[in-house]
């Protein structure tokens, strides 16, 4: 009898500590599957991956979203904690991300499902940037608290006009894209004197260096949705995203050692980011050095997000996620 309370006592302790972070994962899918898209339609890509990958990743959101509906009902106050926790709060967004980025990519097929989850998404999305920024500005946080990962309720700001489009005035769309821009702005110079002129990341943050790839990525993206040309803006923005880009893989000897932690998560979104951004950037352009660049980055993109899921599952069955860190 002993032995099996134990038993049943396992899954339910792991629960306990199953993270918001886990979203990460469906931004990371997701992002894949859009990559799949744009380039099935520019540069000849099959769509039924496109379509594989999407699906995929609805169920993903489905199954994560049920496992932290049931923590929050059942560990109503773990996820308290991690509410008014000065780096997991900034995770939260990556719900409301995920609804917009399934969003985006249900949009030609699934045109009323796309639109009331862009809806909810977006409402979502507006909570969680003011309660994070009031949460900033009501606390007494730490130099060491700041990383990348506070680009991710901003970030998500600026998917909104992407997702939006057609959806939502083009008003509101700009409220969202200007918030996202002037904060990633300034979140970036807080981050840059941390990096500079404080203490290195912990290891297991390293991967969120990936994160200053996504604002001028997804910028450069949503400004084309909202203004319809290539103009120099535009290409700054794009340029802004290829210099970061470069940058993380200049670094790539901070990364090769780390061991795996779930926010690896944080290499997958960034990719699938500059990789749509450079197909669009073939589109409007029609310059085959963007074509080249899109096929590259993509098959990064592949590769980073089959090996970090590859290990994910691995150290899942390990039991080493989802426990007390």
């Amino acid at each position: 009898m002993e032995k099996s309370e134990q038993i049943t006592a396992i899954p339910s302790n792991r629960l306990q500590f199953f993270p918001v972070m886990m979203f990460a994962v469906v931004m990371g899918f997701t992002g894949l599957s859009i990559v799949f898209f744009k380039m099935s339609e520019d540069l000849l890509f099959p769509i039924i991956i496109a379509d594989i990958f999407g699906y995929i990743s609805l169920t993903l959101f489905l199954v994560i979203s049920f496992f932290y509906l049931k923590k929050i009902i059942t560990y109503t106050e773990e996820v308290k904690k991690e509410f008014t926790h000065p780096i997991r709060v900034n995770f939260f967004a990556a719900i409301s991300i995920s609804m917009l980025l399934l969003s985006i990519f249900f949009r030609h097929s699934l045109p009323s499902f796309s639109y009331v989850i862009f809806v909810v998404g977006a409402i979502l999305h507006f909570f969680f940037t003011f309660y994070t920024i009031k949460y900033w500005i009501n606390n007494n946080l730490e130099m060491q608290h700041s990383n990348p990962a506070w680009f991710i309720p901003i970030v998500g700001n600026i998917i909104v006009p992407i997702a939006g489009k057609g959806f939502a005035p083009d008003e509101i769309l700009y409220f969202f894209f200007s918030v996202g821009l002037f904060f990633w702005i300034i979140l970036f110079a807080i981050i840059l004197n941390r990096i500079i002129f404080h203490n290195q990341f912990a290891p297991k943050f390293m991967p969120t260096l990936f994160i200053l790839i996504a604002p001028p990525a997804i910028g450069f993206i949503a400004y084309e949705k909202l203004v319809l040309q290539l103009d120099f803006f535009a290409h700054m923005l794009y340029s802004l995203a290829l210099f970061f880009t470069i940058l993380v893989f200049v670094m790539y000897k901070n990364y090769i050692k780390i061991k795996f932690f779930i926010s690896w998560w944080a290499f997958t979104f960034p990719m699938a980011a500059i990789s749509i951004a450079t197909v669009l950037m073939y589109e409007l352009s029609h310059e085959n050095i963007y074509a080249v660049l899109a096929y590259l980055f993509t098959a990064i993109t592949v590769f980073v997000v089959f090996l970090v899921a590859k290990e994910t599952i691995v150290h899942m069955f390990k039991k080493e996620i989802c426990i007390m860190e």
